[in-house]
């Protein structure tokens, strides 16, 4: 019976709008959560810029293959990488999905914070590994935010973690609790066409991603609410001797994540959420593992291609199987760089 409301609520059918109404006062519904967590965002994004109360200006210079040598003038904490870009041209605006900040690689709407040397990396680049990542990163945290409210407020969701897994993996991941009332639901194809109707409206209004660095107590007030996000807040912390926590925003919701990630959502063009796969963990509840796939505006493929990587996508990714990938790849590309060295 779960199961079928569950399948009501993901369509959204008049079941599933009665479910707001039966709701306990007791906890937080998935929408308010998110609503304390967008409001805690602004106040500390706001009460950070307070610390620089006047305008103060940083020289960027500009070193990638075009206009190289080019200085800008920004206003140090206020400008981004983005703002730079505008500076040179739209192409660079429209297809740059990561900068180089002094050699570390950053988010193009996170604010510069001293003078430093630029350059922007883009999917055609000749190693885009970063920018990969940050794709894949991005679209995790699409289906996250899709995730914490496609079963209104009748069933909980909690949002456990974003697996870190290259793009050779096939398929992008995050793992969440459902309510133990959907330990048995399997999710069809209906649910997961309904579910990427819900990211690609995401998608389609072509939100920024924001990121925050916060003192931990600052995430934790944020994420109460989540045990398994508390963990992460702490191990992130400690990793840092400023006890400092990594926040991405797109629209209205938050998520804990070093990132970096890309520019926007519109930066998604082929998406689609395939599978979810119960995982086997020492953990009490059921943690699911949703899985999907995409390609970026940038990097389109034929409809075969495109069913050949969705029915890929739908294979159980796990870390150990990402880890071997990724090692194979790095070796294939040794060997193919050592041919060209050798051939040349």
């Amino acid at each position: 019976m779960a199961a079928y409301w569950a399948a009501r609520c993901l369509r959204g059918g008049r079941e599933g709008r009665r479910f707001d109404s039966t709701l306990s006062a007791s906890r937080l519904t998935s929408d308010e959560v998110i609503r304390m967590r967008n409001e805690l965002f602004t106040k500390e994004k706001e009460r950070q810029l307070s610390l620089y109360p006047r305008i103060e200006k940083i020289e960027v210079k500009y070193t990638g293959k075009s206009h190289p040598g080019s200085v800008f003038v920004m206003n140090k904490a206020l400008s981004t990488p983005y703002n730079c870009a505008m500076h040179l041209s739209e192409w660079h605006c429209k297809k740059s999905v990561l900068a180089l900040v002094d050699g570390e690689v950053w988010d193009m709407y996170r604010p510069l914070t001293k003078s430093c040397e630029i350059q922007f990396l883009t999917f055609k680049d000749e190693d885009p590994e970063e920018v990969n990542k940050a794709y894949w990163r991005s679209c995790a945290m699409i289906m996250a935010s899709v995730l914490k409210r496609a079963f209104k407020d009748e069933y909980s969701v909690n949002l456990v973690k974003a697996p870190e897994v290259p793009v050779i993996s096939g398929a992008f991941c995050y793992d969440v609790i459902l309510d133990n009332r959907l330990n048995d639901w399997k999710p069809t194809k209906d649910n997961f066409r309904s579910l990427t109707r819900d990211a690609s409206k995401l998608i389609n209004k072509d939100l920024p991603f924001e990121t925050l660095h916060v003192e931990a107590k600052v995430a934790r007030e944020m994420f109460q609410n989540n045990k398994y996000k508390m963990e992460i807040i702490d191990q992130k912390a400690s990793q840092n001797k400023e006890g400092i926590v990594v926040l991405h925003r797109f629209g209205d919701f938050v998520d804990v994540s070093e990132g970096p990630h890309i520019p926007r959502t519109s930066f998604c063009f082929q998406y689609e959420i395939t599978a979810a796969h119960n995982l086997q963990t020492s953990q009490s509840e059921l943690i699911r593992r949703f899985q999907g796939v995409s390609l970026p505006i940038h990097l389109r493929a034929h409809h075969t291609v495109w069913h050949k990587l969705l029915e890929r996508s739908k294979r159980l990714v796990t870390e150990e199987k990402s880890v071997k990938a990724a090692a194979e790849s790095h070796e294939a590309k040794d060997e193919t760089e050592e041919g060209k060295t050798l051939s040349m």
